[in-house]
């Protein structure tokens, strides 16, 4: 072979040679599986803020490729509670929900995942874990802060000649007796959630009892029927009822707001958490404590109304992604923005600047600097929901303020709680 032969066919060789490991090696890299994308569930408790949260998902999406999020928005109108009851006991609850926290942290233990050591833990403020702290391990993140009482229209009580806001329950009959005189609706009522009245406004009454009426409840010592407080509740339902809507049971959270929102009623028993239903609508508003007695009642019931909680049965990858994002959410600059310019939550955090948290977040956080506070009320899930039926009914007429209280007195003693507990 001469040399010009010989030099031809090594050069072919070595460029057939080349092309074949290219191909080998692309060949290599279309069959390498690419790494699979985390996909978690997150139950977002907060009907008030569904858009806004799909869209902070959407900006963590963005600079986190590898994980996909689906948002699940229950509640308003829905049963939060025994729905995500029964998909925990089922092993088909969601990566990311939340926990009221006390006795329902101890019904739901063993759902819950470990967080002592998340970063976020050491920034909380004061107090807020508390609710979320077993045997010195700290199993959920505070939500935000909120506050609980009556959110009234200052345009219809000035045209009324309300000049300040009840503070007594004399007081406050009277205010509704004057918006009823000139013929303003003094309140709109949505009892149709049982929520609203076995969490909220039982605690309400449980807050202003003595501070052992809990413990005299499981003793015997105490009662329900005999309690001023729980008398005064009902006293309060009635009123509200007489100057109220026509079908308070039948009229949700949302048909509620509407009325209160457009003028056409001048309170309703709600919480700061209104606020983002409140953005363009032409409507000043204030909030004041819920008076049960006559005596003067300047607090307002607050605190952590519930935690982020990730499942303790989801897989090691979705627990990581989970935990990663809870902290981004409290922790970066666009995180922090969402929860006060865009969910107005009155934050649970001392590092988290408090701006554009909305008229309403505002009225709440000076009633809680302003004064004492009464806290959320620590008793079971399942007494608060079988106590909001009870009161349903009385509103009904299905039964007598004497019967509804010892209702009460049975539900407490049972205690029909979920199996599930640890």
């Amino acid at each position: 072979m001469n040399q010009k032969l010989l030099k031809s066919f090594i050069v072919g060789f070595i460029s057939l040679t080349l092309t074949a490991c290219g191909e080998t090696t692309e060949k290599n890299k279309e069959v390498e599986p690419e790494e699979e994308r985390v996909t978690l569930t997150i139950r977002n408790p907060k009907v008030e803020i569904a858009s806004e949260f799909e869209q902070i998902v959407s900006t963590y999406e963005e600079v986190n490729p590898g994980v996909a999020i689906k948002v699940e928005t229950v509640g308003g109108s829905a049963d939060d509670y025994s729905d995500i009851t029964a998909k925990l006991a089922a092993g088909e609850g969601p990566d990311i929900f939340t926990n009221l926290g006390r006795e329902a942290a101890k019904e739901w233990r063993r759902f819950l995942e470990d967080l002592s050591d998340e970063p976020w833990v050491n920034r909380t403020s004061e107090n807020v874990l508390n609710g979320i702290t077993l045997d010195n391990k700290v199993y959920g993140m505070p939500m935000n802060i909120e506050g609980f009482g009556i959110v009234y229209n200052r345009d219809l009580f000035q045209k009324a000649g309300i000049t300040s806001p009840p503070s007594t329950y004399p007081e406050l009959e009277e205010a509704a007796a004057k918006l009823d005189q000139k013929g303003i609706k003094p309140f709109a009522n949505g009892y149709y959630e049982d929520w609203k009245l076995g969490h909220h406004m039982a605690s309400v009454a449980f807050a202003q009892t003595d501070k052992g009426f809990p413990q005299g409840l499981d003793n015997g010592s105490a009662s329900f029927r005999d309690n001023p407080s729980f008398q005064g509740l009902f006293t309060l339902i009635n009123l509200t009822v007489l100057y109220g809507n026509e079908r308070p049971t039948s009229t949700d959270y949302y048909t509620e707001l509407e009325q209160f929102t457009e003028g056409k009623a001048a309170m309703i028993l709600q919480g700061n958490w209104i606020q983002p239903l409140l953005e363009g609508k032409e409507v000043s508003v204030g909030m004041f404590p819920v008076p049960l007695t006559d005596r003067k009642e300047g607090r307002i019931l607050a605190g952590v109304p519930g935690y982020w909680v990730i499942n303790s049965q989801s897989s090691p990858e979705e627990k990581r992604e989970a935990k990663k994002f809870l902290n981004w959410m409290v922790s970066s600059e666009k995180g922090q923005a969402y929860m006060t310019e865009k969910f107005h939550f009155i934050p649970a955090f001392k590092d988290i600047p408090v701006q554009d948290i909305g008229p309403l977040g505002e009225e709440t956080l000076n009633l809680i600097k302003e004064t004492d506070t009464f806290n959320w009320s620590s008793f079971s899930p399942c007494i608060k929901k079988e106590m909001g039926g009870i009161m349903q009914d009385y509103i009904d007429e299905e039964s007598s303020r004497q019967e509804a209280l010892e209702q009460f007195d049975r539900a407490w003693k049972e205690g029909a709680c979920l199996s599930s507990s640890s």
